[in-house]
């Protein structure tokens, strides 16, 4: 269905519809444009002129600050294109192609356009702010640490958190949320685990206990704003209510903190928030932690430089460069000391061009990162993409549910799980504290205690006690213990940690095959994973004669600290690798023989080819901080009233139409080209197209030159 405006305007539009990789919505472009500089084909006296790309040029940074409201183009059928073009005609074909719905927004090409190198980055004037306060949200646990601006060498690590278990350091607060039978908001940390083991039973069934659910995000392949969570009991939540809950947690507590050392209210406006995520996230889920951040009020849309979305690796990475020697531990055989006293950053032993691997290993994921050092200032360059997976040490607890599977039978865990949830989460409080004592020289047993409800429901449940189902498992390694414990020997624990660590040594072996990696210098083991001996032993083993291994002493805060190094100095990352390939849907003029038949369009006399995708920055193309890509555009028609640019994302290089699998769309440009009356204007009017790469988000301008009249818009992966 059309709506007014655009019927006023004689505009066709189509938007996505149907199935789409992954199960997204196939990308369905609206009016379609043609690249200045991208084989563009001019017929002039019968002679054929390509026009080749053109030269890098310098485009000013500072652009021009007009915004207009963007506007959403309704959906349509494809047909609808015909109502505005009744004497086209075009070939039959079985294939139906989006760009049939042609409108009156179409642009045609200009003259050579430019791709803008503009490195000299920090685009706009950075708003001044107070202090920087990083939130690291974590899949095990999460905290958040600040610095004054003023004081930027003195990070302070949240207050102490109330709570906690023996033996666990509670600088961080496990990332577990509770909300009431009312489905609002009650408690986060130790406080909500603590609350909801203190419930009755039967009334803990009613209540919404949450952890471990950042995983959801990366292990969702088709992530929207309406993706559900399943808490302990079974019942689902969205997603973004529970994110936005726990942001909401900490910037409470946060600025709490901040005015109690102030002595006066702090205002959130002084406070540069900072998130971090893992790099190998996609990007829907790095925009969905954006959009948690809007709705817990960290900061609004209108003031988005005010959050800066930080990749877990980098800032590792940014906080182990500066750390003095008698910080870390050295794993390797190489020279501890390497000629460097104890007051010595780690910086002083980097030379220009140094290379180093970052190993974030987190309760979820682990995330592999190549930086290179650039001298004298100390800037960073990202050699080759982010890599990584699912191996954190949640690995590590879903091999105990399977031992537990295999003892004691799946049917019974699940069950369990679902008719005493709080009595789950003792169970593997309990296994948490035993995991991390597992060590390679350990020789003696270690004890998991079972909550008494497990071992009286286990009876009911089958007939017969726990210790008769060990006797009958024939799992020599679990014995079971007359004080309510099962007995581990060490060798059963350091079973359940090789699955996942051995993913992670394959993975990182994968990674110094590459040219890129083949002569690193350090290798930085950092994350709460990173505590473990078992993995420290392995990496040191397969790697040890390779490069220097080294743990900062104060490993599970690392990657905090460094998100706040990050949010003080945002320009310190130089350099990244562009995780997809992106574009806009344009049209070229249709060339025989070497266009696919099925795109061709005719339109007043001249043949198009539609759908093509004009490609602005390649996958794992290296991308300096803030660089600008420019095209140049024109309408089709000089009375247009409108203009339509869609923009393109797919994670393959080698793309040539907006119709091949795995292309999605993620932005529209929508540029009102009113009230030029008493203007003059260019018989080709230029519309200018601009994205900006090198931050962790990416945006996209379109400005009329002729009116300064300017759109923006940031990528959108989640709503498209």
């Amino acid at each position: 269905m059309l709506d007014s405006e655009a019927q006023a305007q004689g505009v066709a539009a189509a938007r996505g519809g149907g199935s789409g990789v992954g199960g997204r919505r196939a990308p369905v472009p609206g009016p379609y444009q043609v690249p200045v500089d991208v084989g563009r084909l001019e017929v002039e006296g019968g002679v054929e002129q390509l026009f080749q790309p053109a030269r890098n040029v310098v485009l000013p940074v500072v652009l021009h600050r007009l915004l207009l409201q963007l506007l959403q183009l309704p959906s349509g059928p494809t047909a609808a294109a015909a109502a505005f073009f009744p004497h086209e005609t075009a070939p039959t074909s079985a294939y139906s192609s989006p760009a049939r719905s042609l409108g009156d927004t179409g642009i045609t090409p200009l003259s050579p356009s430019h791709i803008v190198n503009d490195t000299d980055s920090n685009v706009s004037e950075q708003q001044a702010f107070l202090v920087v306060v990083a939130i690291d949200f974590g899949t095990t646990s999460s905290g958040y640490a600040y610095s004054f601006t003023k004081e930027p060498e003195c990070i302070h690590v949240m207050r102490r958190w109330e709570g906690g278990d023996p033996g666990v350091s509670n600088q961080k607060t496990p990332t577990t949320i509770l909300l009431t039978p009312e489905r609002k908001f009650h408690s986060f940390g130790y406080a909500a685990r603590d609350f909801y083991h203190d419930l009755d039973p039967n009334e803990a069934k009613q209540w919404l206990y949450l952890e471990k659910f950042k995983m959801k995000l990366h292990t969702t392949g088709d992530l929207t704003m309406d993706t559900d969570l399943t808490a302990a009991n079974g019942k689902k939540v969205k997603a973004l209510e529970i994110f936005a809950y726990a942001l909401q947690y900490f910037k409470e507590q946060a600025l709490k903190e901040l005015s109690d050392q102030a002595g006066s209210e702090f205002e959130n406006s002084d406070v540069r928030w900072v998130i971090t995520v893992p790099a190998i996230w996609k990007q829907p889920a790095k925009q969905f932690m954006r959009q948690a951040a809007y709705q817990a009020g960290l900061v609004s849309p209108e003031n988005s430089e005010q959050l800066i979305i930080a990749l877990e690796p980098e800032a590792a990475s940014i906080y182990c460069r500066k750390l003095r020697l008698h910080q870390m531990i050295e794993l390797s055989s190489k020279a501890a000391v390497n000629g460097y006293s104890g007051s010595d950053t780690v910086g002083a032993g980097f030379t220009q061009g140094d290379k180093y691997v970052v190993v974030d290993s987190g309760g979820g994921t682990v995330d592999l990162t190549v930086h290179q050092i650039r001298l004298p200032e100390g800037h960073l360059k990202e050699l080759y993409k982010a890599t990584g997976g699912p191996y954190g040490s949640l690995g590590v607890d879903y091999e105990f549910e399977k031992l537990l599977y295999k003892i004691f039978g799946e049917d019974f865990i699940e069950q369990f799980k679902i008719k005493r949830p709080a009595a789950w989460v003792d169970l593997m409080i309990a296994f948490e504290s035993r995991k991390r004592a597992a060590a390679p020289d350990r020789t003696n047993p270690l004890n998991i205690t079972l909550p008494f409800s497990f071992i009286d429901y286990y009876k009911k449940f089958r007939g017969h006690s726990v210790e008769h189902a060990l006797r009958k498992s024939n799992v020599d390694f679990v014995k079971w213990s007359s004080q309510g414990m099962l007995r581990m020997s060490p060798d059963a624990m350091n079973a359940l940690f090789k699955p996942t660590i051995d993913s992670i040594i394959e993975h990182l072996r994968d990674l110094f095959q590459k040219p890129e990696v083949s002569t690193v210098k350090f290798l930085f083991l950092v994350g709460g994973f990173a505590e473990a001996p078992l993995l420290q032993q392995a990496v040191q083993a397969a790697f040890g004669d390779q490069c220097r291994i080294i743990i900062p002493q104060d490993v599970g805060l690392t990657i905090l600290k460094g998100a706040v190094l990050f949010g003080l100095d945002p320009a310190v990352i130089k350099v990244r690798r562009s995780p997809l390939t992106y574009g806009v849907g344009v049209l070229n003029r249709y060339v025989e023989g070497k266009h696919p038949p099925e795109k061709l369009l005719v339109k007043d006399g001249t043949r198009w080819c539609t759908d093509v995708f004009d490609k602005f920055i390649s996958a794992d193309q290296s991308v300096a901080l803030g660089e600008l890509v420019k095209r140049s555009y024109t309408p089709a028609k000089p009375s247009q009233l409108v203009i339509v640019i869609n923009i393109y994302s797919s994670e393959h290089d080698n793309v040539s139409f907006i119709t091949d699998p795995g292309v999605k769309k993620c932005g529209t440009l929508r540029l009102d080209l009113t009230g030029t009356s008493g203007t003059a204007v260019p018989a080709r009017r230029e519309i200018q197209t601009l994205m900006q790469f090198g931050d962790t988000e990416i945006k996209a301008t379109a400005i009329d030159i002729a009116t300064s009249k300017s759109v923006k818009v940031g990528i959108d992966f989640l709503n498209y």
